[in-house]
């Protein structure tokens, strides 16, 4: 008997809706995104060979300019909301949703308690002109610094990966760096990570001769 041949199908496969969905989606997120808002202090940290990047999440991190104005920052923002409703209630700071949400999505801030409301009022371009910010205060009778890293601590949660990271300017005077170094201390934690800018390693220094070995 003669075999019977079965027809054959097509194998192409439209791609024309895919496409469309696509592009939908990605214009959604470039509508919808919002890049992270400019920092209201800006610093020139040291030089180092150090060749670990900052990481982009799980960390605590404080900025020192060269004033020693002192900023904080923590990254996730249902940790910052956690931290500041915390901060809110405990310390009675009356602020008000639309402060807490700036606080959430924003950047570091730099100033005591009782002015902290006026600046998540501001916007970005009035904090960065303006001198409301004149830092955390870290004195032994108000270390505000301490309770922001208390409380940051306790919104994070057991994260095992935490890191905490200091970025000081270049010209920071050195009392206020061991200020900052003696709160971590006073809360026992020990372990820090100082963020520099990378230098080409020194000729013929021990890590110079380990990378053209390992080239």
């Amino acid at each position: 008997m003669p075999k019977v041949k079965m027809p054959r199908k097509s194998t192409l496969i439209d791609m024309t809706a895919m496409c469309d969905v696509a592009f939908l989606l990605l214009t959604f997120f470039m509508l919808a995104t919002k890049f992270k808002p400019d920092e209201p202090v800006a610093v020139v940290t040291p030089s180092s060979i150090n060749t670990q990047l900052l990481p982009d999440s799980d960390v605590i991190l404080l900025t020192v300019d060269k004033d020693g104005r002192v900023f904080f920052s923590m990254d996730g923002q249902p940790k910052r909301k956690q931290l500041i409703e915390d901060l809110n209630t405990n310390f009675k700071l009356n602020l008000t949703p639309a402060q807490i949400r700036n606080f959430q999505v924003g950047s570091s801030v730099g100033t005591d308690f009782k002015n902290l409301g006026r600046v998540l009022s501001m916007s970005a371009d009035e904090r960065k002109n303006s001198k409301a910010e004149t830092g955390i205060p870290m004195d032994s009778t108000n270390n505000e610094l301490a309770i922001w890293i208390e409380y940051a601590r306790s919104a994070q949660g057991n994260n095992n990966k935490l890191k905490y990271c200091i970025k000081a300017d270049n010209e920071t005077p050195y009392p206020v760096i061991k200020r900052v170094l003696d709160t971590f201390k006073e809360k026992k934690i020990q372990k820090l990570n100082l963020v520099t800018n990378l230098e080409a390693k020194p000729a013929g220094s021990a890590a110079a001769i380990y990378e053209e070995q390992h080239q």
